[in-house]
């Protein structure tokens, strides 16, 4: 690490030997493809009938009921003679006759429990009730951006590739992000890996688009400076979801800087909160600048992310303080391995049901933040009125904590369909504008009726109300050459109180 004035960040993941000790088991109970196949001669054919004598008359001789569905009148026949399908399709009473189809699982291998194993592989994903978030949220979250910031990813592994992400390399500026290290490529498969490609992993953001920006060294290490680089083109690219598994024991005003700009343009930001318990529980930056020291999980600009272990415990490596959020699993947690790395780093474990890609174990909160990062753009998309700050505000409400924060583990565990559903019946309110001339014209939408406030602040300074209620849902206000506004629309609910509110910033 180097001082305050050019703090050094490294990746903060992890790998644990007991993980390595589950994949080999994994490996011994893999099923034998060949050895589920069905053998004989005989087929299996959908014989569509009018009544159970017709198809009893039918078949006579020539096939099997396997089975009946009553309610639809088809019957699952097997049968070895010849010609089946032509003779039988021919006789009174029945209605149709096809060769049955095979069908391959399309769900993500990793989601399948397995043989000789008590979980699925990808344990993380139930245990945070991923699985029950509705498939219309997992839909519309296409209209959301991750931003992972990190070593890169290998955008051949067949969960990023499905996603046809963006990569940008923050050092030469060009597209190619390969992922010589494999933090990344861990870190974006659980933040925005594809939930519909029917191979691999299941990512935690639905339908999220990824956008893969290359900041750290293949050795895992970057400054202050290519964070705060990567962050500005991520926020300047659409991100609505910013993704930092990296941390330092310092901080510095260009990161500040960086993490305020994200924060005033409405991209929740969010950091692993660190792996150093054991060696003195030391607090991480930039996780620090969005859960601030003191804060006991309240308020603050992102959120800070600790590691838990398959029984909701908190991970023994795990940082604690009063600077963390909520926590998500982090221990042995499994994931996309890049192709590109060395298997020293991230060694490989097999998945029986996969047609391709790496996959492999891993521990960290590097590992616990992009789970977070996913589950922030699927409660984006339950309700895109809703404002970075209040996206934060429901991931720790609807964690297990119930609303008790504990230094820990935060808020407690993340609980992704109890934030999407928490989120879908909040109210909201989205704003935009544009700067004309020495205006500054203001429009908004909300779920709620109104009435409005409008507040304004000019430099930072305190904020002033320019609207104390109005029912209208645009506006247009003075503004002065080098000087920054940060305008703030309030909904308010019939007692006056706030409802929901959206923040705007507007250059002069």
């Amino acid at each position: 690490m180097t001082q305050t004035t050019d703090p050094s960040i490294v990746l903060i993941g992890m790998r644990s030997v007991a993980c390595l000790l589950v994949a080999a088991c994994c490996a011994a109970v893999a099923p034998s493809v060949a050895g589920s196949a069905r053998s004989g001669p005989a087929a299996s054919f959908a014989v569509g009938y009018r009544s159970v004598a017709d198809l009893r008359r039918a078949i006579a001789g020539r096939g099997v009921v396997v089975q009946r569905l009553s309610r639809l009148r088809v019957a699952e026949v097997r049968s070895s003679a010849p010609r089946f399908a032509e003779t039988v399709r021919g006789r009174p009473g029945v209605t149709s006759v096809q060769r049955t189809r095979l069908r391959t699982d399309t769900s993500e291998p990793a989601l399948l429990p397995q043989p000789g194993l008590a979980i699925p592989y990808e344990w993380q994903f139930g245990a945070t009730h991923a699985d029950g978030v509705p498939a219309a949220v997992l839909r519309a979250a296409a209209n959301v951006t991750i931003a992972v910031i990190d070593t890169g990813a290998d955008l051949t592994a067949p969960d990023l590739a499905a996603k046809q992400p963006q990569g940008f390399d923050v050092a030469t500026g060009s597209a190619d992000v390969r992922d010589l290290n494999g933090h990344g490529t861990f870190v974006s498969s659980l933040a925005a890996g594809s939930v519909t490609n029917g191979d691999g992993i299941a990512g935690f953001g639905g339908d999220a688009h990824l956008l893969v920006v290359r900041a750290a060294s293949p050795s895992g290490s970057l400054t202050d400076i290519d964070e705060t680089t990567a962050i500005l083109y991520a926020v300047d690219h659409g991100a609505r979801v910013i993704n930092l598994s990296v941390g330092g024991p310092s901080t510095s005003l260009v990161e500040r800087r960086g993490i305020a700009y994200a924060a005033e343009h409405g991209v929740l930001v969010v950091a692993a909160a660190g792996n150093e318990f054991t060696l003195g529980n030391p607090v991480e930056y930039p996780a620090a600048l969005l859960q601030p020291i003191g804060s006991n999980g309240r308020g603050g600009v992102g959120l800070s992310v600790g590691a838990s272990t398959a029984d909701g415990t908190r991970a023994f490596f795990s940082n604690t303080g009063s600077q963390l959020s909520l926590a998500a699993p982090g221990e042995d947690v499994f994931g996309d391995v890049s192709s590109f790395a060395s298997p020293a780093l991230f060694p490989r474990s097999p998945l029986p049901g996969s047609a391709a890609g790496s996959y492999g174990f891993g521990s960290g909160t590097s590992f616990a933040a992009p789970e977070v990062s996913g589950a922030a753009a699927l409660v984006f998309a339950a309700n895109p009125f809703l404002s970075a700050a209040d996206v934060a505000a429901i991931l720790k409400s609807s964690a297990s904590g119930h609303g008790a924060w504990n230094p820990q583990l935060g808020f407690g565990v993340l609980d992704v369909a109890a934030a999407v559903a928490l989120a879908t019946s909040k109210p909201g309110i989205h704003v935009s504008g544009v700067r004309v001339g020495r205006r500054a014209r203001l429009a908004w939408t909300a779920t709620t009726a109104g009435p409005f406030r409008v507040s304004e602040s000019v430099d930072g300074r305190r904020s002033k109300v320019l609207l104390a209620s109005t029912a209208h849902t645009s506006a247009s206000f003075s503004v002065r050459p080098r000087h920054r506004y940060r305008f703030t629309i309030a909904a308010l609910d019939a007692t006056g109180k706030v409802a929901a509110s959206a923040s705007l910033t507007v250059e002069g």
